[in-house]
């Protein structure tokens, strides 16, 4: 590779807003990174936080030369995100999550594939989700599973490939700067957004598992629904802005919604449908149960939960993928939009 082009510096970019409970974890992993201290800094940019998160942040600024706390009183993740981009001066930025934190590798493995070859734009790994709980043991066991999230392969991959998009991605300035930044419209699906502008401008993203992360997966069934809800709608937001299909792991969730309303309106008159109703239902059943048990292997207490989580991923994807359409394309409310910003931050 031409020396020219080698990335160094490195930025980590820190989206955050009321995290007293995680953010230490968070950046202690960072400080205690394996990659030289003097080629990186950690940019907190926090949306006001009113628990205490913030004079936690302000204590590690004190201690550490390399963390920054940024300001961001627009509150929401993508102008956070910007915020930060805008802030550094660094070749590299990795945005990362407070709610999650690093191996100690995760700095040096990020800056070494985007090294591999000057055309990858976007780096990263795939993440293994954690818990605090059995609820939320069961709920990160559901995430990390090929029936609960498709081929989200930054959930579970086990070797190194190019892929269309990755959780807590670490792009080259110079990418960025020629795609441009997130998208502020975006509260759900930013990354998956911005990826799709980095491959449309003919770069290409590495996933590779040797770059480890790990994140606090949801401990509540409620948020956990209100969550998957929202990447739905807004998915449907990024397809309008592109004029691109989604993928087909962004569809089936609706589809399985779509069949199941049909499926028993039209069960009540047609018995044909019903029957073939009644198949889909067994069919998702069993391979509902069967995961369950594949994963409870090592904790059969998760049982209790895990059949349950599954529905709450697709149907409430679906449901949100349905609304996403009926606003975006039906509607066209920008009050509608406005709504959902709010209640999702």
């Amino acid at each position: 590779m031409n020396e020219d082009l080698i990335v160094k510096s490195v930025s980590i970019v820190i989206p955050c807003r009321n995290e007293k409970n995680y953010i230490k974890k968070c950046l202690d992993s960072f400080v205690d990174q394996s990659y030289s201290k003097d080629l990186y800094e950690v940019l907190v940019c926090d949306g006001m936080s009113d628990d205490g998160t913030r004079d936690i942040i302000k204590d590690y600024e004190k201690k550490y030369g390399n963390v920054k706390l940024v300001d961001n009183p627009d509150l929401t993740a993508p102008k956070a995100m910007n915020r930060g981009i805008r802030t550094s001066k660094k070749d590299i930025i990795i945005i990362f999550g407070a709610h999650a934190y690093a191996n100690k590798d995760f700095i040096k493995n990020n800056v070494e594939l985007l090294n591999k070859d000057e055309n990858i734009g976007c780096a990263g790994g795939p993440i293994e989700t954690i818990n605090e709980s059995l609820k939320g043991e069961a709920i990160a066991l559901a995430m990390s599973s090929p029936f609960g999230v498709g081929n989200a392969l930054f959930r579970y991959a086990k070797k190194e490939m190019y892929v269309d998009t990755v959780a807590f991605g670490a792009y080259r300035r110079s990418t960025l700067d020629k795609i441009g930044y997130f998208d502020e419209e975006l509260v759900r699906n930013q990354d998956d957004e911005i990826n799709y502008r980095v491959i449309k401008g003919e770069f290409k993203i590495l996933l590779s598992p040797v770059v480890k992360s790990y994140y606090y997966s949801r401990a509540s069934l409620k948020k956990l629904w209100k969550q998957y809800f929202q990447y739905g709608f807004w998915k449907v937001r990024v397809m309008q802005k592109h004029g691109k299909t989604a993928s087909v792991r962004h569809l089936v969730p609706m589809a399985f919604v779509v069949t199941n309303i049909f499926g028993i309106l039209l069960g009540l008159v047609f018995k044909p449908i019903l029957y073939l109703w009644m198949l889909e239902v067994i069919a998702y059943l069993c391979c509902d149960i069967a995961t369950s048990l594949k994963l409870s292997k090592k904790n059969r207490s998760v049982l209790r939960y895990i059949p349950f989580i599954f529905p709450i991923l697709h149907i409430s994807y679906g449901f949100g993928f349905l609304e996403g359409l009926f606003t975006f394309y039906v509607l066209k409310s920008k009050k509608y939009i406005e709504k959902n910003k709010k209640m999702s931050r």
